[in-house]
């Protein structure tokens, strides 16, 4: 690899880092030695880049810092191709054209003797026949969770019983037939999902749930772990007194 694309790769690390990450991991990655990466990091450093951090402890790259565009790579390419594809056959109808427009826009702007990557991809995304259609509007959703604000569901379970719940949603879970929304439900105190094609009605508010989305999602997780670890704490004590 050439030192102009490894500086670049190692800035790549970097920003979709969220926590320091260790020279002997970007070494790793990057199939090189630690010491090699100690020195492009102090190169970077010295053109100014914003890196925090140090031997042994790992290293950041603090926010606001950006890189002129830069050409995709074919692998990059095909990951957005057929990323882009699955949203189109599983995606509501606005995500859907914005997936078929983010297809047309990798191919308007790459090299000809790349184009064949986005008009004839070796890898596609099959087609889902039996998706589940939205009682809701998807878009509207996203809205209300890119602002923070409250929804009023009518929502029907499995037996068919209706409930009214407000609930604050940060999440959108597709799946291969069906999408749920992910929010903290205030008749519950808890989190819930709820089928799109199980909602009877739905009320769009203006009033903003007391929290970030970002910081739900980061506790929908650690609930998601904890339940997990209670699931399989139980499956080993099962398995211990049988």
């Amino acid at each position: 690899m050439r030192r102009a694309d490894r500086l670049f790769q190692i800035i790549q690390i970097l920003r979709r880092g969220k926590k320091p990450i260790t020279a002997d991991a970007i070494a790793e990655e990057l199939e090189t030695s630690k010491r090699t990466v100690y020195r492009d990091i102090a190169d970077l450093i010295g053109q100014r880049a914003p890196i925090r951090g140090e031997a042994g402890v790992g290293y950041i790259l603090e926010d606001g810092f950006d890189l002129p565009p830069l050409m995709l790579t074919p692998d990059e390419i095909e990951a957005a191709v057929l990323g882009a594809q699955m949203v189109a056959a599983r995606g509501d109808p606005v995500l859907r054209r914005a997936a078929e427009d983010l297809i047309a826009k990798i191919g308007a702007v790459i090299p000809e003797n790349l184009r064949p990557l986005v008009v004839e991809p070796a890898t596609r995304a099959a087609p889902s026949w039996k998706t589940t259609p939205d009682n809701i509007d998807m878009a509207g959703v996203r809205q209300q969770i890119r602002a923070g604000r409250k929804l009023i569901l009518t929502y029907r379970d499995e037996q068919d019983r209706e409930t009214r719940r407000t609930v604050w949603p940060f999440a959108i879970g597709y799946y291969e037939t069906s999408r749920l929304i992910m929010a903290w439900c205030e008749m519950r105190s808890d989190f819930r999902s709820f089928r799109t094609d199980r909602v009877a009605g739905a009320e769009f508010t203006e009033d903003r749930y007391p929290d970030r989305p970002a910081s739900l999602r980061a506790r929908w997780r650690r609930h998601q772990q904890e339940q997990w670890e209670r699931m399989q704490a139980s499956h080993k004590d099962h398995r211990e007194s049988a």
